[in-house]
């Protein structure tokens, strides 16, 4: 069983191992860590079959019930034709129990980074997130949540000034800093008052996939409700990318442009986020490990003054 401190301390190889047979499935014991922190993922080998995705949940995070949005989500978006890697179901079910731990099983698909300076990559992409907002829109997620700023910048500056990480020098001043981006991202959303669609939520280049017969989506771990311009500004490092994202997200579903006045808020409500996660997982050993320099007053600093530029940007729009 997990602690809050050390989450997956009780998460042996063995531990992963047999949660893997207990779904009816013969590990052959070949075990290799994916790139994850707050969750733990494994590609798993199985005898005779090809291997299995476990991605086992962090303790806490995510109620049972806004797990099931997430698996029925991704199920619905496979079901529309979508290239969309979602759970297996055991037993009619997708979210299992072992040890403890709850996690899902998933089908191995590998790929490519895409091409974001392809436009011909763009506006597939396109095409597919157009597609995957239609199905979004046809429910709402009622446990998951929005992309707002109590969650994505009020939550997370809680998070940082409670865990001792941010220098108490510097305590007032994030504060201030926070409290005014927040304000500032508020107004925009007011003043737009964008659709909320069922969207991926974390649509950057990492959870897209690509082989040679197109790409396909992973991970809905961040899946929540908000406008359709965050599944975008993560893939288009350019204006020249967004144009051709949006030429081919305008071939299936219409795309509201005052949403475009919504990117530098959602960037900066991703980078105040950031600090409040890593600073609400620290006693979480990989993350010390894995970000050692946000142990350093120095880091800090320099968030605050990222911070700083971003408000006068959010002001002098």
């Amino acid at each position: 069983m997990a602690d809050s401190d050390t989450p997956y301390a009780g998460l042996s190889p063995d531990t992963v191992l047999d949660a893997i047979d207990a779904a009816g499935y013969v590990s052959d014991g070949r075990l290799l860590a994916l790139a994850s922190y707050e969750n733990r993922v494994y590609q798993v080998g199985v005898e005779d079959g090809a291997p299995l995705v476990a991605k086992f949940y962090r303790p806490g995070r995510w109620s049972d019930a806004a797990i099931a949005e997430e698996h029925a989500f991704a199920l619905e978006l496979a079901d529309a034709e979508l290239p969309m890697v979602a759970p297996l179901r055991v037993g009619g079910a997708t979210l299992l129990r072992h040890a403890g731990f709850r996690y899902a099983l998933y089908p191995r698909r590998g790929g490519r980074a895409p091409e974001l300076e392809s436009a011909e990559h763009l506006a597939w992409m396109g095409r597919l997130l157009a597609r995957l907002h239609g199905v979004g829109a046809r429910a709402r997620f009622r446990e998951r949540g929005a992309i707002d700023t109590d969650t994505f910048v009020r939550e997370a500056a809680r998070a940082v000034l409670a865990s001792g990480l941010l220098p108490e020098r510097l305590d007032e001043v994030y504060r201030a800093r926070t409290d005014a981006i927040a304000t500032q991202i508020d107004a925009r959303f007011d003043a737009i008052a964008p659709a909320r669609l069922r969207l991926h939520g974390d649509c950057h280049a990492g959870n897209v996939l690509w082989t040679d017969a197109g790409p396909h989506f992973v991970d809905l771990d961040d899946a929540r409700s908000g406008p359709a311009v965050q599944d975008l500004w993560m893939l288009a490092p350019s204006a020249r990318a967004l144009d051709a994202l949006l030429e081919g997200y305008a071939e299936f579903r219409d795309f509201d442009a005052r949403e475009l006045d919504l990117i530098e808020p959602l960037r900066v409500m991703r980078q105040v986020h950031w600090a409040g996660w890593v600073a609400a997982r620290w006693h979480d050993p990989a993350f010390p490990r894995a970000f050692a320099h946000v142990g350093e007053a120095r880091w800090w600093e320099q968030h605050l003054n990222d911070l700083g530029e971003a408000l006068s940007r959010l002001q002098d729009e």
